[in-house]
């Protein structure tokens, strides 16, 4: 999964003022995020409340990705400044726990503690049902580390969302299927720091999509490190596919857009598809990354496709669906990679035509096969090459953008905009509308007159406004 935020400034839940806080840091992918709310659900079953800052928190988690470059070495740095606001904090005469989670966590594992002893404690990915065991032991002075895992005992395990947490959350949310990777790409870590792939049984998924309905959520994003590669055991003890399984939450009232991501070429079959045609709360994005249009490239990457076998599902894809928008991965410098191979990428980004992209230099990530071959790529080719990349990615995303200029969209009401008097929503194909806060309440999904486009986001024409649910 290589769709990336970092996440600061999680809205927190109020608290009283004998409650616990928790100020959880998250880095990385969609899938990060999911896991940082589970925590803090988890820490709130022992009495920790959710708190925007550092500051005033009894406990500081960071949920880290081993992702891009150096990641472990920026863990470490927080730590650093962690370490003088909890020397501030003692001086005053209050405590202040500290832990890792997330992928860092999992791959340095007891290397943390010894590298920053100011960490109380190390959970890794598969191990958050624990965490209040955990927290306890590091309470009563032990320096613990848990790594060891069995993912279906955490899908087994996650305690159910509190209605209060969802509400202060908003009107989206995530919701794991599917964990761990089969794929071993040979630039990835995922496989070795999220385990094999496990997909959650259907009565779980189906479940916690009705308490988020019921809660207010009205869009649900499945996450998975290869969300398509579900196949989770259903009520009749069959096995069912993601297309079935959005069949069925298209099926829960007030549960008005489904989205998933991250897909894998390789686990795009015809039932998902079809999904694509004939629901219309499977919203028109998907996010497909290819990463190389080079066919020597792709196999060097262990990816088991071909630049032409993603053309011709691009090709099915949109013949099922044909208003749908395409994201994607891109590596550039991949050992080996030449310019004629960097070329054939240029070529097949120009053939698909992508909405949004996300593309980085290639990293060796530690322990995995790319970081062991040779002919690696120098820095200022790999630079010279992501820029004229980007270059053309930014171009396919402005046309994109420009192209919904005067289109009326129906877009689902998030959050209150930047400016006093704005909300913004997001649209099917995923873009921030800003709109006036007079189209509708938080929640809305409302149909909106597009009249201005800027650099990431979509400004609506508020005198043209129809509320459509």
């Amino acid at each position: 999964m290589n769709e990336f935020v970092k996440i600061e400034d999680r809205e927190a839940v109020p608290a009283s003022a004998n409650a616990r806080k928790v100020f959880v840091k998250t880095y990385g992918c969609q899938m990060n995020v999911y896991d940082s709310q589970r925590m803090a659900d988890a820490l709130g079953a022992d009495g920790y409340v959710e708190t925007a800052s550092p500051d005033d928190a009894d406990m500081v988690l960071l949920n880290t990705c081993h992702i891009r470059e150096k990641a472990a070495e920026k863990v470490y740095s927080e730590l650093g400044r962690l370490r003088k606001l909890r020397d501030m904090r003692r001086a005053d005469g209050r405590e202040m726990l500290i832990g890792v989670a997330g992928c860092v966590a999992q791959a340095e594992g007891e290397e943390i503690i010894r590298r920053a002893p100011v960490v109380d404690f190390v959970i890794g990915p598969q191990t958050y049902h624990r965490l209040p065991q955990v927290v306890s032991r590091a309470r009563g002075g032990d320096k613990v580390v848990e790594t060891d895992y069995a993912i279906e005992d955490k899908f087994e395990k996650l305690p159910e969302r509190d209605e209060k947490q969802v509400r202060a959350r908003g009107v989206t949310a995530f919701l794991t299927v599917q964990e761990g990777c089969d794929k071993f790409c040979t630039f990835c870590v995922v496989p070795y720091t999220r385990g094999a792939e496990v997909s959650r049984p259907v009565s779980q998924i189906v479940a916690e999509a009705r308490r988020l309905a019921e809660a207010g959520v009205r869009e649900v994003t499945l996450l998975g490190q290869n969300v398509n590669a579900w196949h989770g055991e259903g009520p009749d003890g069959g096995e069912w596919g993601l297309g079935r399984l959005l069949r069925e939450l298209a099926e829960i009232d007030g549960l008005d857009r489904l989205r998933y991501t991250t897909s894998h070429p390789r686990d795009m079959d015809d039932d998902l598809i079809e999904a694509h045609r004939d629901l219309g709360a499977l919203m028109p994005y998907l996010h497909l990354p290819v990463q190389s249009g080079s066919d020597r490239i792709l196999k060097a990457m262990n990816r088991k496709h071909t630049a032409d076998d993603y053309r011709r599902l691009v090709d099915r894809i949109r013949a099922a669906r044909p208003d749908i928008a395409l994201s994607g991965d891109f590596i550039v410098g991949f050992p080996g990679e030449t310019d004629a191979d960097f070329e054939d990428t240029m070529r097949l980004i120009r053939d698909v035509g992508y909405a949004q992209t996300f593309s980085f230099k290639y990293s060796p990530r530690p322990g995995t096969p790319g970081a062991d071959m040779g002919d690696q790529v120098a820095e200022d080719v790999k630079s010279a090459r992501l820029l004229s990349l980007q270059a053309l990615l930014d171009q396919q995303q402005a046309a994109f953008m420009n192209g919904l200029c005067g289109r009326t969209l129906p877009v689902l009401l998030e959050k209150p905009g930047r400016e006093p008097g704005q909300l913004v929503g997001r649209s099917p194909w995923l873009q921030p509308v800003v709109c006036d806060e007079n189209v509708g309440k938080i929640g809305d999904i409302v149909d909106v007159r597009i009249s201005k486009v800027s650099a990431n986001s979509l400004i609506a024409d508020n005198r043209e406004v129809e509320q459509t649910a």
